[in-house]
């Protein structure tokens, strides 16, 4: 496992988090526009495209050795 790109890509989870999850959370939809849903599914479709990117990293940083201890 290389503890440097594990480490990165947990900080790229909290950026998006920080950038989207707000957009995405619980807000009254009862009465919102159609424009108002077309925000938020293209907020939705964002999200979650970028959590799949960051998940496939993920799975490379696990998978991956960690770099040679420099001397």
């Amino acid at each position: 496992m290389d503890p440097q790109k594990l480490k990165e890509v947990l900080e790229r989870i909290d950026i998006l988090d920080d950038r989207l999850g707000f957009k995405l959370r619980a807000r009254g939809t009862a009465r919102s526009t159609t424009e108002q849903l077309d925000d938020r599914v293209r907020d939705l479709v964002e999200y979650a495209s970028e959590l799949r990117q960051l998940v496939r990293d993920l799975v490379v940083a696990v998978g991956s050795r960690s770099p040679a201890p420099k001397a």
